[in-house]
C-alpha cells in the first residue's frame, strides 16, 4: 500500500520504518525531508502554511504533527491548520484513504479517576482545546477517520527524567499523582496496526500502556535501576486530585499487543539504549 506520513519527526519516522519493513511504500512530509531514512521518500512542505501533494494511489494517511510552540497559537497553527491543509489536499486528489490522526490524552484535562474513549473530553488548557477542535474537524470531514490519543511518549533518546534522577535533581510529591505513558515503539506499532490490521476501526483509541502509575513510583524505580539515592520528597502544594488513569481496553480488543506493557519494561529498554531517536 501507499502510506503518506503527514509529519515525520521521531514518532512519524519510526512508524514509517515499520510500514516500510512490512512492504509498504512510504512518503514522509516534513520541512527537512533530507533527514529521512533512505527507505522513506520525502516531500518538503510546511504543513502549517501549505497543502501537500497527495499521490493519487494513497491508501493510508497518518497525521502525526508536533507543535514547535506550546501555546494556543502554536497548537492552532500546527494541529488545526496543519490538519486542514492535509484534509484539503486529500479532497483535491479525490482519494479516500484510511486516515489516522495522532492526538493526546490531554483532551481529558485534569479529570480524576478512570478514563476511556467514552469519557467526555474536558480540555483544561488552550492547547488541549486546539486538539479537541482538530479531532472534531477531522471527524466532521472524514467520519471514518481514527483519532489515536497518546499519553506521554518516552523511549530512545528521551532521557530528561532519567538524567534528573541520576544527577539528584528529581523530586517526588508527598501525595500520589498518576501519570499515563506509552513507549515510542509501541505508539508507532499501534499506528501501523490500526491502519493496516483492523477491518472496522473505532473513531477513537487510547494509546497508553497497561499501568497508569504514580510518578513517584517511576522515579524511585529509576533510582533503583541506576543505583542512585531515591528522589527527595516535597510537599504537594499544587491543587487537584490524583489525576486520570487511562484504560487501553479498546486498543487491546483490536488485537494489539504491547512490546513494553508497563514503565518497568520500557525504561529498562531506554536504560539499555535500545533503539534510536530519529531527527
Amino acid at each position: 500500500m501507499r502510506v503518506l506520513l503527514a509529519g515525520c519527526g521521531d514518532l512519524g519516522t519510526e512508524a514509517g520504518l515499520r510500514f516500510a519493513a512490512a512492504g509498504h511504500r512510504v512518503l514522509g512530509l516534513r520541512r527537512t525531508p533530507d533527514l529521512l531514512p533512505e527507505n522513506i521518500g520525502g516531500q518538503a512542505v510546511d504543513l502549517t502554511r501549505e497543502r501537500p501533494s497527495v499521490p493519487g494511489d494513497t491508501d493510508i494517511v497518518v497525521i502525526v504533527l508536533t507543535a514547535d510552540r506550546r501555546t494556543a497559537e502554536g497548537y492552532r497553527s500546527t494541529y488545526l491548520d496543519g490538519l486542514t491543509n492535509v484534509l484539503d489536499a486529500i479532497d483535491e486528489t479525490g482519494v479516500r484513504p484510511r486516515i489516522l490522526f495522532v492526538s493526546s490524552t490531554a483532551v481529558y484535562g485534569d479529570i480524576d479517576g478512570v478514563v476511556d474513549e467514552n469519557t467526555p473530553t474536558a480540555p483544561g488548557s488552550a492547547t488541549a482545546e486546539m486538539l479537541v477542535a482538530a479531532e472534531e474537524r477531522l471527524h466532521s470531514r472524514f467520519p471514518e477517520a481514527i483519532a489515536l490519543r497518546l499519553a506521554g511518549i518516552y523511549g530512545p533518546g528521551r532521557t530528561s527524567l532519567i538524567d534528573r534522577v541520576r544527577d539528584g535533581t528529581a523530586t517526588v510529591e508527598s501525595t500520589p499523582r498518576y501519570t499515563n505513558r506509552i513507549h515510542r515503539d509501541d505508539a508507532a506499532s499501534a499506528i501501523v496496526h490500526l491502519t493496516t490490521a483492523v477491518e472496522n476501526p473505532a473513531p477513537v483509541y487510547m494509546g497508553v500502556d497497561h499501568e497508569p502509575v504514580d510518578r513517584a513510583r517511576i522515579l524511585r524505580f529509576l533510582a533503583e535501576e541506576l543505583g542512585t539515592a531515591p528522589p527527595a520528597v516535597r510537599d504537594s502544594a499544587a491543587p487537584g486530585g490524583a489525576g486520570k488513569r487511562c484504560r487501553n481496553d479498546r486498543l487491546l480488543e483490536s488485537g494489539f499487543r504491547f512490546t513494553y506493557p508497563d514503565y518497568r519494561a520500557g525504561y529498562r529498554a531506554v536504560l539499555a539504549e535500545r533503539g534510536t531517536r530519529h531527527r
